[in-house]
């Protein structure tokens, strides 16, 4: 077992690593070639801060363990929402000033519901899993349309303000996306395999530990760019980062998944998985029009988020120690 735990805590720092280099050297790449900053904020770093999520859930898929994958992409969006927005709020109150990410949360809102409907029958198939990933070009189509159309938006300016403060040469820009993107796939397969033993030898299923470690792990380069986003004072790239990062776990890593490998779920991740997923989402729409006219996830709000975090979590610890 301390093979697979060293395994496990060297494939999380690596990928967090190696998905920081990515989404800079993609970010720094894209801005080269001329492509305006709300796009490479709604699409680039999207894809990037996902790209961890991605990888991980193809292999695993592809390993036979569509579960860990299925628990990775929810646990990630849970974690988003829930723990990254919260620690950030806890930090600094959030302010959305975005009208693009106005309109992008009823989206999210949307598709995850969607995705929870398709696995209302328990069983994820490939045609629920083109569906999704159907309904992602879709949506990343109208992303670029809208980044087009729409240059002058508040988290245009945060991209733009984020790419100035860190100023890349294109040879490093393309040398560290190259990088980043081995080291990634490099990262994760040693990253399922800490996993997939463990949960072996502990008796759990692969779900449950999607859900917690690798979840968290995959999340922790949204933590990172949402707590700097924070810190300088561009607020909508934090909430922008939890927003893609969602709409890209829900539609691509589960439809990766799917696709790859079609699985049947137990009824608690219906229940008790996406029923929380869709509930923060409900409540970070709710956010959006907030009470008094305020759009701002507020410190109060950030510690109600985290409570909510520590208690799933503290839940499917017992769950695991047999507590529950």
């Amino acid at each position: 077992m301390t093979l697979p735990a060293i395994a496990l805590i060297c494939g999380l720092i690596l990928l967090v690593w190696s998905a920081d280099r990515f989404v800079d050297g993609a970010a720094a790449s894209a801005r080269y070639a001329g492509m305006p900053p709300l796009l490479i904020g709604m699409v680039v770093i999207g894809f990037g801060t996902s790209a961890p999520e991605m990888v991980v859930s193809a292999i695993s898929a592809s390993q036979g363990n569509p579960g860990l994958a299925l628990g990775n992409a929810y646990g990630s969006n849970i974690s988003n929402i829930a723990l990254i927005l919260g620690v950030t709020a806890l930090i600094s109150p959030i302010t959305l000033k975005s009208s693009v990410l106005r309109k992008e949360l009823p989206v999210l809102l949307a598709v995850t519901f969607l995705g929870a409907g398709l696995l209302f029958d328990l069983h994820l198939s490939r045609v629920d899993a083109w569906i999704l990933l159907i309904v992602f070009s879709c949506l990343m189509g109208w992303s670029i349309w809208l980044a087009l159309r729409q240059r002058q938006d508040s988290l245009a300016v945060d991209v733009g303000d984020m790419l100035e403060d860190n100023p890349m040469s294109l040879k490093s820009a393309l040398s560290w996306l190259l990088i980043g993107m081995v080291l990634l796939v490099i990262s994760s397969r040693i990253l399922v395999w800490g996993a997939v033993e463990i949960a072996r030898g502990f008796g759990v299923s692969d779900l449950i530990i999607g859900l917690t470690v690798v979840a968290i792990g995959t999340s922790l380069p949204e933590l990172a760019s949402s707590l700097a986003a924070v810190r300088k004072g561009e607020h909508d790239l934090a909430i922008g980062n939890v927003i893609g990062s969602n709409l890209f776990n829900t539609l691509a890593v589960v439809g990766i998944a799917g696709a790859i490998n079609p699985l049947d779920i137990g009824s608690e991740v219906l229940y008790r998985d996406c029923l929380l997923m869709g509930l923060l989402t409900m409540a970070l729409f709710l956010v959006r029009v907030g009470s008094n006219g305020q759009r701002q996830i507020s410190r109060g709000q950030g510690l109600l988020l985290v409570t909510i975090y520590i208690g799933y979590s503290g839940y499917l610890i017992s769950k695991v120690l047999g507590f529950v």
